[in-house]
């Protein structure tokens, strides 16, 4: 079996559509695995899509159809068959060998195989890829079977199979794209091929049991002998063989097998495993666990709980988008710092969300090997989806190979068949409008469970995204399953999360800019303000700035700059985030988690990110890592007061004195009380607040803090009784000294008063820094050290600069002096 890769150098050329003058006629040199708004970048025919207003420019490039050729040498290897194998393009596209059409296609979300060697000669060959302009493509085709379905944003993207969030979401570039966005190769074959491989696995009396379906591809006729053999660190634990003519399955026992555990429950032991027939091998990795989801009736409504190797896991979550627009720029580099970014913050489980794409395999090895779970949502967001034919094929075609390709994953622990278009058909105006047209739930409710219950029954399957698991419930009712709350960020103070009470929340987030560096990279407004015109192409949500505006007041002052506009949105973010998982998680175990949206961005814009586009770290993010810290500590409201839950998902007990006290900013305690606590592993601890402590005299200048044992700050909570705007915070109530290092800075700062909201900047002292803490707030005579490290030394005055080192009470401070 051999191979000739066609990655590498093509051509491109627009065929048809509103072409500037410029580039019509020309040959592009272009990048294959790529796509033509990377390729006319660079060669320099665009500017940066992601620059300025270049969005609205660019539009053309998706009303425009694009071809790629090249020639290529090939030679005859012996092989008795030779087969074109597409792995990805995107999406409508024509294959043309030889000038000969050999394909039509019609999905970004799965590969394509053809025989050519019928029309392959011995050395110079032509290849050629035709593709449909897609926004064009997706209007046409809309029109082509009875007008568009409903869905959001504004290109119908539920008529094609390609990514959803491609053409624009409310925090997506409009970048729809065309383009060969995976390897392409001729591949040569004799006798039989691997097809496929699934190899499911279950754990029975500690032994590791894994079956292996395989998919054959034969020339000949009769049985064919197939090896399975399971190694662990190069030494081979199990074989099994069996003989199969086109499909069957050979299973295999592995004694003692060491389980695959999420984070913070164990190791993740992986398995390699080699499948062959004839001359053919297919390689794997395999994790023995075992996942149940417990969706049962209790007496509060529907639970919703994750349970891996029999223990129940309680979700530490993020939502997952594509990591950049355009998909082919994504890197496994790239992929292991968000990987990071997940795991540093706490983060247990990734849901890869249905408007956006199947991810690459060095996503879901880096989750399997990192212990991090993966939520997959099928490819279906915010929209209905016609049940006809012409889209049905591919719809399932599109799930066989995701399911068969990803079962081998054991980060991968559940299939959720859509994003929000249940609750939308129930609430959000959609039925009037379809009259009696299909809108996918067929999909749902028939065609994905049955895709599963064949291909993967080792993993559970939920209908949708939110979902109650019942016909009579409304799909978003926080009684039962899981819950989207998104009433609090379009409607309402972030306060608003205490009127939900649900048992599993699989979306809510609160929007905050990027870093200062990332945004400036890209809004050249003068003067820069949050209604600039390049501003307002960065933030696509709708009335998204005046919900940042709503969203601050009543929390903070009114910004006096955009320095301070800046950061008290993404301070705010923050808070809010903050504020909702620790509420949350005092819930728990009637809560069982929480999935914020989102971890990430494909392009610099203001949105519900915690790491921004250029990879910087917002304020968000670390208030993400405390708040899902595995022990957490916060004081809550209560039926009668005030309490304190003390959550701990851990292995080990706790056995700890709390020691709750009220102090006034200044430092001085005004009552005290010391509690014994005991927790048990994965277990939760409540104690009311004592009602001398929680009496207070001064809502403006007094706190409670409970503090655990003899911990630092992470282990400790703060009971604000008053917001921001309404506290007597210092405005001179830092000390700090700032010293060069090697690679960046050292800020140490004492606090002589009760400081909000510490944080630093990094990028601003240094567009390459960044910083291992921020948005601390710290009680007086307390001291922390930041570190910020970069591509060299950060001078002190730098690093000291008020736009680097920042604080809620200078916010307080600058609208005092303002007003006064």
């Amino acid at each position: 079996m051999g191979t000739t890769t066609l990655d590498g150098e093509w051509t491109l050329t627009a065929v048809r559509g509103q072409i500037p003058d410029d580039i019509a006629g020309r040959r592009v040199p272009a990048i294959v695995p790529g796509c033509a708004h990377t390729d006319l970048h660079r060669a320099g025919l665009i500017a940066d899509p992601f620059d300025g207003d270049n969005e609205s420019a660019q539009q053309w490039i998706g009303s425009t159809v694009w071809r790629y050729e090249r020639a290529f040498d090939w030679q005859p290897d012996g092989s008795t068959r030779y087969d074109l194998v597409a792995e990805g393009l995107d999406t409508l596209a024509t294959v043309f060998v030889n000038g000969s059409v050999v394909a039509t296609t019609a999905n970004q979300h799965r590969s394509y195989r053809v025989e050519v060697g019928h029309l392959l000669t011995p050395g110079a060959n032509t290849i050629a890829v035709e593709f449909d302009a897609p926004v064009d493509a997706a209007e046409r085709i809309a029109a082509a079977h009875g007008g568009a379905l409903p869905h959001v944003n504004h290109h119908p993207y539920n008529s094609l199979r390609k990514t959803a969030s491609n053409f624009g979401w409310d925090w997506g570039i409009d970048v729809a794209t065309s383009g060969i966005w995976k390897p392409l190769a001729i591949e040569g074959w004799s006798d039989v091929r691997i097809a496929a491989v699934r190899p499911l696995v279950d754990v029975i009396g500690g032994d590791g049991v894994l079956t292996a379906h395989v998919d054959l591809e034969r020339l000949g006729t009769g049985p064919v002998d197939v090896a399975l053999s399971v190694s662990r660190g190069g030494a081979v634990v199990a074989e099994a063989a069996g003989s199969l003519a086109e499909s069957g399955a050979v299973r295999v026992v592995v004694a003692d097998a060491a389980l695959w555990w999420p984070v913070g429950h164990g190791e993740q032991p992986l398995y390699d495993i080699v499948v062959r027939a004839g001359d053919a091998a297919w390689h794997g990795r395999v994790g023995f666990r075992t996942v149940t989801l417990d969706t049962s009736a209790d007496e509060h409504g529907t639970r919703f709980v994750v349970h891996v190797n029999g223990r129940p896991i309680w979700i530490r979550g993020a939502n997952w988008i594509p990591d950049h627009a355009f998909a082919t720029e994504i890197t496994p580099e790239r992929l292991a710092r968000r990987v990071d970014d997940a795991l540093d913050a706490h983060i247990n489980l990734l849901r890869v969300w249905g408007g956006g794409m199947y991810e690459s395999e060095d996503f879901y090895r880096l989750c399997d090997e990192r212990g991090l779970l993966v939520w997959q949502d099928f490819l279906f967001a915010c929209a209905a989806y016609a049940e006809e034919e012409w889209l049905a094929t591919e719809v399932e075609a599109e799930a066989r190979e995701a399911v068969t390709r990803l079962s081998r994953h054991p980060s991968l622990i559940l299939w959720n068949g859509n994003n929000e278009n249940i609750v939308a058909y129930a609430e959000w105006g959609w039925r009037p409008e379809l009259g009696d047209r299909t809108w996918g739930n067929g999909y749902y409710r028939r065609v994905l469970p049955a895709i599963v219950a064949e291909l993967d029954p080792t993993r559970p399957y939920t209908p949708g995204s939110p979902y109650s698991f019942a016909d009579y419930l409304n799909p978003n009712d926080d009684r039962n399953g899981s819950v989207h709350i998104w009433d609090v960020w379009n409607e309402k103070d972030y306060t608003a999360y205490r009127e939900w009470k649900p048992r599993f929340v699989a979306e809510f987030g609160f929007q905050g800019p990027p870093a200062w560096s990332t945004l400036t990279s890209v809004v050249h407004d003068e003067p820069l303000a949050p209604y600039g015109a390049q501003m307002l192409v960065h933030q696509k949500a709708d009335q998204g700035n005046l919900k940042l505006e709503r969203g601050y007041t009543g929390h903070f002052p009114a910004p006096t700059s955009i320095d301070d506009w800046h950061f008290t949105t993404q301070l705010n973010q923050a808070n809010a985030i903050r504020f909702g998982i620790e509420y949350f998680r005092s819930l728990t175990p009637y809560n069982t988690g929480t999935i914020v949206w989102q971890l990430n961005d494909d392009w610099p814009v203001v949105s519900w990110a915690a790491v921004d586009f250029a990879e910087r770290r917002k304020p968000l993010w670390y208030a993400l890592r405390d708040a899902y810290r595995p022990r957490l500590v916060t004081i809550q409201p209560g039926d009668d007061g005030l309490e304190v839950v003390v959550v701990n998902d851990t292995d080990e007990a706790i056995a700890a004195p709390l020691r709750i006290e009220r102090l006034s900013f200044d430092g001085a305690v005004q009552a005290s009380a010391v509690v014994e606590v005991e927790v048990a592993a994965r277990s939760v601890w409540r104690g009311a607040v004592a009602a001398q402590v929680a009496a207070v005299q001064d809502v403006a200048a007094e706190i409670v803090v409970a503090t655990l044992g003899e911990a630092d700050r992470g282990e400790r909570a703060i009971w604000n009784f008053a917001e921001i705007v309404d506290q007597a915070l210092a405005a001179d109530a830092v000390d700090a000294r700032a010293e060069q290092t090697p690679d960046g800075a050292r800020i140490t700062v004492t606090a002589t008063a009760y400081v909000r909201g510490l944080t630093v900047l990094a990028d601003r002292a240094d567009a390459t820094a960044s910083v291992d803490a921020s948005v601390v707030d710290l009680l007086p005579g307390e001291t922390v050290v930041f570190e910020l490290r970069g591509a060299a030394p950060i001078p002190a005055e730098a690093a000291l600069s008020p736009l680097v080192l920042r604080h809620a009470n200078q916010l307080v401070a600058a609208a005092r002096a303002v007003s006064a």
